[in-house]
């Protein structure tokens, strides 16, 4: 709904209703419903008030009794945090509960805030057609089965009210039965003719696929204007030192003085869809400035207080760039991004969770909507979903994005995983993301210590030369004639990689890398290995624990293991089997990483099996 609101310029968000229908048992018994309330009146999730209907029929008995489903009298408790007004109503009473729902709906349109209506009610045949209530609820389905329903009290109230006779309320009744089961619709609409500029053609989603090109480059004079555009701050705008610091670097990377790091190339994607025409809305718990204080798309005057949004003005009528500092949620802010996404498939819409990990605290929207939104739901959705993950010695609930769980998820190119590893890769990434007429989840495994590694920095002629790489081959000028064991890896790991294997000058050893894990560019890579005449032996190379990351994943035949020819071993590298994602010991983390860079540099501590008897590996 904020969706078709932003995409109306309803800012008054009045010329579009939520209305969201709940179950008795859920409402109360799930926390996601509390988190939903809480976003109700933030700046960045408000559609201006939400109409709550519970059908409140009891049905939650099959999970509990009522005494056991909740603390308090009313399921309606919860909408108490926010003072939402509350209606109960008896759903035997279909006036009453007309009369209650205009109410409601003036209430809102009012005062734009959530209104509760809470119709109490029944359900005839308990939770399924198939169920049997009396087994576990006698007393309340005695009632049940000898309870009129609710067309029988209300046509007798009508009856006696003299408002029809008994053979006008027989004839509505037949002709509504033979609408249905003639497959007549029986509701009006009020749309009958929808206004076409609030609609969005899905059409050209269509049919694409991932590696159709397309030019993420931007021209000399773009990269000049909008550098300019993203560093411009206000006069007697005074910065936090740290701050501006950042802005005087950005004009340098802007001139070319400086490589670009990772918040430079992030912002100049933004400015520049933006000038493209691209709206842009970004959330989490800390999208303005940056968790890990590289992104400063907020800009803080040190002196009272007020704020300023470089990406708010880079040019005259310019689409909308929001940024949201979100509330402590995971799973309803998530699910808020999926669903404004797929509303809105004409903005780049993203949501980055603080450390990766915390997306464990919205799985369930990983696993039921975004991974199954078109084979399940039948929806295209773009949305971008930044997860930093890299193990830096920050302990178990701050290292792994778990990774291995969202290439299980993977299947019919249904999503998009990719781990870029510079700052130009992350530049092109976006913008294909948006610039494609492709529509797919995208997953990204994002930087944290590697925002500030000087290995990881891109000239800014990459923006105008430049592409994505789903995957790049070894940086360095070896003799690939003399290359005989092949390092394959993605993220931080590579550059502690190549920085080992420079200062050991082992020029039989290349590294490559792969930035775009799911869909697997297999073509691409089978020809990096190919151009290796000698290559005897390939290894996988990860941070994070066998069990855990890609491991598994690049043994299928789709991936690496399909790219390999029988002369070449395939062998693993990295942590052992653990069953916590990283150790919380900083000294026993150095030395796990010290170790996997010593075991893939050297081949008698390798674990290696030939790629074709490479099996799943029990865990001891």
């Amino acid at each position: 709904m904020r969706a078709r609101q932003d995409r109306r310029a309803d800012h008054a968000r009045n010329e579009v209703l939520p209305v969201l229908i709940h179950g008795d048992a859920a409402f109360a018994g799930q926390g996601v419903v509390m988190e939903t309330f809480n976003l109700s009146q933030t700046r960045g999730y408000t559609t201006g008030g939400t109409i709550h209907v519970i059908v409140n029929n009891q049905i939650g008995f099959t999970t509990s009794d009522p005494l056991d489903s909740r603390s308090s009298l009313y399921c309606t408790d919860v909408a108490k945090m926010v003072q939402a007004p509350i209606f109960h109503v008896n759903g035997d009473d279909p006036e009453a509960v007309v009369l209650v729902t205009k109410i409601a709906l003036d209430f809102r349109m009012e005062f734009n805030k959530d209104v509760v209506i809470d119709m109490i009610c029944y359900r005839k045949h308990g939770h399924s057609e198939a169920d049997e209530p009396m087994a576990t609820q006698p007393i309340m389905y005695q009632h049940v089965r000898n309870h009129p329903g609710v067309r029988k009290l209300h046509t007798d109230r009508l009856i006696a009210e003299g408002v029809v006779t008994q053979e006008q309320a027989d004839a509505i009744a037949t002709e509504y039965i033979d609408s249905l089961e003639s497959n007549l619709g029986v509701a009006g609409t009020h749309a009958e003719h929808p206004n076409p500029k609030f609609l969005i053609d899905y059409s050209r989603f269509v049919g694409t696929q991932w590696n159709d090109p397309i030019d993420t480059t931007i021209s000399e004079a773009a990269v000049a204007k909008l550098s300019e555009a993203i560093t411009t701050i206000p006069d007697n705008f005074k910065l936090n030192p740290a701050v501006d610091k950042v802005i005087a670097s950005r004009k340098k990377m802007g001139a070319g003085e400086m490589l670009m790091d990772w918040g430079f190339a992030e912002n100049m994607a933004y400015a520049s869809l933006i000038n493209d025409g691209y709206p842009i809305r970004i959330s989490g718990q800390d999208s303005g400035r940056g968790t890990f204080f590289h992104r400063h798309a907020v800009i803080h005057n040190m002196e009272d207080g007020s704020t300023h949004l470089p990406l708010q003005h880079i040019k005259e009528g310019q689409p909308t760039f929001l940024v949201i500092n979100s509330t402590l949620s995971e799973e309803a802010v998530l699910a808020y991004e999926y669903g404004y996404s797929s509303a809105e498939p004409n903005a780049l819409v993203m949501w980055e969770a603080q450390f990766g990990d915390f997306a464990n605290g919205a799985q369930v929207v990983f696993d039921q909507f975004i991974s199954s939104c078109e084979s399940k739901w039948g929806r295209f959705c773009g949305l971008t979903v930044f997860l930093p993950h890299s193990y830096d010695g920050q302990g178990p609930e701050h290292s792994s994005a778990r990774l291995e769980r969202f290439l299980q998820l993977c299947a019919e190119k249904n999503m998009q995983v990719c781990f870029p590893s510079t700052p130009a890769q992350m530049f092109h990434m976006l913008r294909r993301q948006q610039l494609r007429p492709y529509r797919k989840p995208l997953i990204v495994m994002s930087p944290k210590s590697l925002l500030r590694r000087k290995l990881s920095a891109s000239p800014i002629d990459d923006l105008v030369n430049g592409h994505f790489h789903p995957v790049i081959d070894e940086i360095d000028d070896l003799d690939k004639s003399a290359v005989t064991r092949l390092l394959v890896c993605s993220g931080k790991v590579y550059f502690d990689l190549l920085e080992q294997r420079r200062e050991s000058e082992l020029n039989n050893i290349a590294i490559i890398r792969i930035e775009q894990l799911y869909p697997f560019p297999r073509e691409e890579v089978r020809e990096l290995i190919n151009s290796y005449s000698n290559l005897k032996e390939v290894v996988w190379v990860q941070e994070e624990p066998k069990n855990q990351g890609s491991w598994y994943y690049m043994q299928s035949r789709g991936t690496m293991i399909g790219c390999l020819k029988d002369q070449h071993t395939f062998g693993y590298a990295g942590r052992f089997y653990s069953a916590s994602p990283a150790t919380g010991h900083m000294p026993l983390h150095l030395d796990q990483q010290k170790q996997l860079v010593s075991d893939a540099l050297q081949l008698d501590k390798l674990e290696v099996t030939s790629h074709k008897q490479v099996k799943p590996v029990l865990l001891r």
